[in-house]
């Protein structure tokens, strides 16, 4: 397997296991960041993709304090195992990171004098985002280095590893300075100066005072290309001109499409779906937004004092242009809204109008989302046949137009379309097999009627041909940008079967649910708790999906109502952008061991801890399970059944990775762990058995204890590690079932209880009755 081919951390993971390694560094490569980015005093310098660790030490060794990161946790040992570290080690900082897309809050908060991205920067999703991102954590004089393979040299089925040279003009293009070196055959970019626009937006200066009212066209091929034209002195535009006295919008959008471009469309064909208003020169401006249905005719530039070449372009490539005017941008962002990094603010008034939906693709996407859907169903998320069809007919790109093919039909990928102001992702795509396993879940038929709490629009999409032409979908946002969004795409390529409202998707939908409740209710975030109206908005006998945090842990459950009862029926384990809605619930943590550690409660109220600093100054105790796993194996049941069977359950993690190394934490997520007394004991493991596969690998769980208590804790959690091991293991997930809040013990089932604001959860697990033959409900939620 070459690296063109990986595509996911595992594949990462595998290949840096079995000792594969990628073209080391070079001696022109050391001769050129010697000379070009030699370390200042204090310089400290960050490896994007950092791999064995190599160019990490050679940094170190260069002056630098090196910040080393990788998504594959398997890359770090690499690192021990292959290079003489010498003193350079102990000026690396190696953090597990996805640099894409995880809070980058781990870096250091005070800048980069280097960042190097070496034979990375092709496998990113995102380039440009992730570019500018980076850029800006530079300090003054610093400077990002690609070295990147040229697909000119390199061999068409490793293509994924190298940058042609547009992408390279694009990449420079972003930059006041950019240098570039060959070395032994691969690029070496040195970029200086991070540019403000990801795409430079003119200000098209106004005409005379007379004409200040225009419109913009915009039309799209058979292959859903944009109709755009460039003028050497404006740079890039739609087709637009004033409005003439006594004309429509709709008449003039057709006029300046035919007299700019020789393309020929009707009235009939040309519905406006927005308004601007802006002030550039202290003039008002009127912009109108055309969007052609239908349009004929050979494309050329008819006008040549307007433009001097016409051209389609994909929408997600219109950011790589080099010049774009302001209205053009926000005619775009009205009728594509993310298709943009950024657009000129002004005031805008959307029309909800009645533009039909206009086809167009391209053979590419076609291809690639057969091979999605292949991925999909072969992988056994989507076992019945309109969930396949689904798939293999709803456009999932037309629903991230910001994104290239390649990572819109990516089965595996969740598209962030949108960020908070801490770049953190708040809205998503969801990857497409977790979209089909829920909707198989909610077990949907022709003619239902179906809530979706948290919009986007693809899922809903999916869900609405699944319904068919009799049935419908409402979802609901509160984001006023997503609601946005979802309808403008929806009705750009949807089936006119999904209703977009704003509001809190906790209130459920109460004004569109149809005599008897919805057929159907998914949510598409991470839900602390159970709302209310989803349940009695639900038709009795139906079913509600969504991703249940427990304990921090999260799963998307499937529940079937049974009158005020909801009894789960499938568990995936999976993760969603978290709920920032009224019921978003902070996660109460307390740091320990001077900042070192963190203890988190995300299911209850932080324990008694003032004694745990002087728990960790003692020795601690360690109690082997003999228990192991395999290394692609799963044990997301042993979570849930640590987290809701064992009082004072809470999550310790270390808050960075420099420190004395009290706690031997598993490198990719926090620990489970339980207190009492002013002592804890936490779950971790430790590498038993190597093999040339992941199956033949093993790794032991561990129970290390501190305090007074900390030995009897650990005994007590090992115990349950081999209780799930006998009784759990083959078995998957318990019985669960979610009552109201408020509901008596006497009524709840045998089980053990963790009690949410809205909802008692009960979960009964096989060993129960092993154990305790008699159970009656034992609360296990929170410390008292």
């Amino acid at each position: 397997m070459c690296p063109s081919l990986f595509t996911s951390q595992d594949e990462w993971n595998s290949g840096y296991a079995e000792g594969r390694r990628y073209r080391p560094l070079n001696d022109d490569e050391r001769t050129l960041l010697a000379r070009h980015v030699p370390a200042p005093d204090g310089g400290r310098a960050l490896d994007v993709g950092c791999g064995t660790g190599e160019l990490a030490l050679h940094l170190a060794s260069m002056g630098y304090t090196v910040d080393a990161v990788d998504w594959a946790d398997a890359a770090f040992p690499s690192t021990d195992a292959h290079h003489d570290h010498g003193p350079s080690r102990q000026a690396v900082r190696r953090l597990h990171l996805d640099i894409e897309r995880a809070n980058l809050s781990p870096l250091h908060s005070e800048g980069y004098d280097l960042i190097v991205l070496r034979m990375v920067y092709a496998f990113l999703r995102d380039r440009t985002r992730l570019a500018r991102t980076l850029g800006r954590r530079l300090r003054t004089n610093g400077a990002l280095v690609v070295v990147t393979p040229l697909a000119a040299t390199t061999p068409a089925e490793r293509r994924g590893i190298a940058l042609d040279e547009d992408e390279i003009a694009h990449l420079t293009s972003m930059w006041d300075r950019a240098l570039r070196f060959d070395a032994n055959g691969m690029a070496v970019l040195v970029l200086r100066g991070l540019k403000k626009p990801a795409v430079q937006i003119t200000h098209t200066p106004l005409p005379q005072s007379s004409a200040v009212t225009a419109v913009h066209a915009v039309v799209t091929d058979p292959l859903g290309r944009v109709l755009l034209g460039r003028s050497e002195q404006r740079g890039w535009e739609l087709p637009g001109a004033p409005v003439a006295p006594g004309e429509g919008f709709e008449d003039t959008a057709v006029r300046a499409l035919a007299e700019q471009t020789g393309v020929m469309a009707d009235p009939s064909d040309a519905h406006v779906i927005g308004v601007h208003l802006d002030a550039p020169d202290g003039l008002s401006r009127t912009s109108a937004t055309v969007r052609i249905t239908a349009h004929a005719g050979p494309v050329q530039p008819v006008e040549s004092d307007v433009f001097g070449h016409v051209d389609w372009r994909a929408p997600h490539a219109v950011r790589r242009l080099d010049r774009l005017s302001a209205t053009s941008a926000r005619a775009l962002d009205l009728v594509w809204p993310g298709v943009l990094p950024y657009v000129p603010s002004a005031r805008a008034y959307p029309v909800d109008g009645t533009c039909p939906p206009v086809p167009g693709e391209s053979p590419e996407a076609v291809e690639r989302r057969e091979r999605m859907a292949d991925r999909v169903i072969g992988g056994g998320w989507a076992p019945s046949l309109p969930v396949q069809q689904a798939l293999r007919t709803v456009p999932r790109h037309r629903y991230t137009p910001e994104s290239t093919l390649r990572t819109a039909y990516h089965s595996d990928l969740a598209v962030v379309t949108e960020h908070n102001h801490r770049a953190e992702p708040t809205s998503s795509v969801s990857a497409a097999w977790l979209q089909a396993d829920m909707a198989e879940h909610l077990r949907l038929a022709e003619g239902m009627t179906v809530f979706e709490g948290g919009s986007g629009g693809y899922n809903a999409e999916l869900i609405a041909y699944v319904v068919g032409p009799a049935g419908r979908v409402i979802t609901v946002d509160l984001s006023p940008y997503v609601v946005r969004r979802t309808r403008r795409l929806t009705a750009e390529a949807g089936s006119g079967r999904v209703t977009a409202v704003l509001g809190s998707a906790t209130d459920g939908a109460a004004a569109h649910m149809p005599r008897g409740g919805f057929d159907a209710s998914v949510i598409t975030y991470n839900c602390w708790d159970i709302a209310p109206a989803w349940r009695d908005q639900l038709a009795d006998g139906r079913f509600l999906v969504l991703p249940l945090e427990v304990h921090g842990y999260t799963r998307a459950i499937a529940f079937r109502k049974h009158g005020r009862v909801l009894r789960a029926t499938d568990f995936t384990f999976c993760g969603f952008v978290r709920d920032r809605g009224p019921s978003a619930r902070a996660v109460p943590a307390v740091d320990l061991a001077d900042g070192e550690l963190q203890l988190r409660f995300p299911d209850g109220v932080p324990a008694e801890t003032a004694a745990l600093d002087d728990a960790f100054a003692g020795p601690r105790h360690e109690v082997a399970t003999g228990v192991t796993v395999a290394g692609n194996e799963s044990f997301e049941t042993l979570q849930l059944f640590l987290a809701t069977t064992l009082p004072g359950f809470c999550r310790l993690a270390r808050n960075h990775d420099r420190g004395s190394g009290i706690a031997a934490l598993p490198k990719r997520s926090d620990a489970a762990t339980i207190t009492a007394d002013g002592s804890l004991a936490h779950l971790t493991h430790v590498f038993v058995q190597d093999g040339r596969t992941p199956e033949q690998r093993r790794s032991e769980f561990l129970a290390h204890g501190f305090g007074p208590s900390g030995p009897a804790l650990a005994e007590q959690l090992a115990a349950a590690v081999r209780r799930w091991d006998v009784h759990e293991r083959a078995h998957g997930y318990p019985e669960l079932e979610a009552h109201p809040a408020g509901t008596p013990d006497a009524e709840l089932p045998a089980g053990h209880v963790l009690d949410k604001t809205h909802s008692r959860l009960v979960w009964t697990w096989r060993s129960d009755a092993a154990y305790a033959p008699a159970v009656r409900p034992e609360k296990v939620s929170a410390h008292d």
